[in-house]
């Protein structure tokens, strides 16, 4: 059945983000949007997001210092300083611009600019700690050992309390968890990205870490939020360089949907509910924690995000949904500099 009423604060259930991580809301929230996506929103709304999230039992947001070139870690500092014993704080790093071609991005990993980054984080969120700190790709010219070993030294400074790693490959968790403990491994899992099942949820089960998916709508398709022309998109959005969003990709993704519909009518709920709902089941059927990330700039986007973590998909449900991942079109991700 389908749940109605947000739960409050009290007795909102959590679970561990990882072997010994922190304990958080079964729903995280994706920052990305405040800051980069189109159209614009005053801070006022951003703050009415966030208050309503921690409300509804969400404690995990996620941030990186490259969204918004850190105007997203600022716009989340009030917020993070009002509440800090009650949220956890999750910022990213590795993602920089390329010095010989600005409009492009690349991947560090090296130990000065690991050093450099946290300092910037700390800084913007008004913060003496960042509770995950979590590599944004992996830099191809830097062992992960050295880079997970240069986090290691924060967490041993005091700096940072857990660690975790986003889009990255299943040895390198093997690699990283060899050197510390990873709560948290962040990467596209939805109804419409399923590669992570195959090595990254295995590895993630093995070193004790907690499956934390970016993308859980699709990137927009499984909330409604795209039809079929790339030339719907905003000239700024990210999206418009990814194979996904344009052309035949768009419109054979688009006409995927209409098991989602008919399991949605079934729990008299919304598509984004459902496809959240499915993202939740995975943490039963796989065997590890599953925190999902929706992203949203509006309270009542998050009331019914939220939502979704009580509805129960029956197996008729989820054999009208298994098909969909194996008959979409293009990645989510192409490279990790474009990872968000």
């Amino acid at each position: 059945m389908s749940a109605i009423g947000p739960a409050g604060r009290a007795g909102r259930p959590t679970v561990e983000l990882g072997r010994g991580g922190p304990a958080v809301g079964v729903q995280g929230l994706g920052c990305t949007g405040m800051s980069l996506a189109p159209g614009h929103i005053d801070r006022s709304t951003v703050r009415a997001t966030l208050e309503r999230a921690l409300d509804r039992g969400v404690t995990l947001f996620d941030t990186a210092d490259v969204y918004g070139a850190g105007a997203n870690e600022e716009l989340l500092a009030p917020f993070i300083r009002a509440h800090r014993d009650e949220v956890v704080v999750a910022t990213k790093f590795g993602i920089a611009p390329d010095p010989f071609d600005p409009a492009r991005r690349i991947v560090r990993g090296d130990r000065a600019y690991v050093r450099s980054r946290v300092e910037g984080s700390l800084r913007r969120l008004n913060t003496d700690r960042l509770d995950l700190f979590s590599l944004h790709g992996r830099d191809p010219s830097v062992p992960i050992e050295e880079t997970v070993g240069a986090m290691a030294e924060l967490v041993a400074e005091g700096k940072v309390a857990h660690l975790g790693l986003s889009e990255p490959t299943a040895p390198d968790v093997r690699a990283a968890a060899a050197v510390h403990p990873i709560a948290a491994v962040q990467c596209a899992w939805s109804l419409f990205d399923r590669a992570v099942e195959d090595d990254i949820v295995p590895a993630a089960r093995e070193t004790g870490a907690a499956l934390v998916p970016s993308a859980p709508l699709g990137g927009g398709y499984l909330a409604r939020m795209l039809r079929a022309e790339e030339d719907e998109l905003h000239p700024g959005d990210l999206r418009r360089v990814l194979p996904r969003y344009a052309g035949e990709p768009a419109r054979s993704n688009q006409a995927l949907l209409s098991p989602l519909r008919h399991v949605a009518r079934r729990h008299a709920a919304t598509l984004p509910q459902i496809a959240l709902a499915w993202v939740h089941h995975r943490a039963p059927a796989h065997g590890l924690p599953v925190v999902p990330l929706p992203g949203t700039r509006r309270p009542h986007r998050v009331d019914e995000n939220t939502a979704a973590a009580r509805i129960t998909l029956t197996p008729g449900d989820l054999c009208l949904l298994e098909p969909l991942a194996s008959q979409t079109v293009a990645p989510h991700h192409p490279e990790p500099a474009l990872a968000v």
